[in-house]
């Protein structure tokens, strides 16, 4: 069951960058906090096309996480003029939080 629901909520270019356990855990819980915090900076939270998988959470090489989109949740950034993001995830004992500015130019 735990692989079905990452599979649901991460794509495969995420669930590829995963740390090995039991690190993982950690980075699964902050993508999923990063996940949300674009959602609702996107004003829609995840609802109509604005899809787990339609928000990546992805690393640079720098290992600094970085959000791509795609289907609904690019329609929706694209039409209130996003063109970059701005996240950071934060780690503490047994908790993720993450933020994510949405900034148009």
């Amino acid at each position: 069951p735990t692989k079905r629901w990452a599979e649901n909520v991460y794509s495969d270019e995420e669930r590829a960058q995963a740390d090995e356990p039991p690190k993982h855990v950690r980075y699964y819980t902050g993508r999923f906090a990063g996940k949300e915090a674009v959602a609702k900076a996107l004003g829609t939270g995840f609802s109509g096309n604005v899809t787990w998988r339609g928000i990546e959470i992805l690393r640079l090489p720098s290992g600094a996480p970085m959000v791509h989109l795609s289907g609904g949740a690019l329609e929706v950034a694209n039409g209130l003029g996003v063109t970059r993001w701005v996240i950071s995830i934060s780690y503490g004992s047994g908790f993720s939080t993450a933020s994510a500015i949405a900034v148009g130019d």
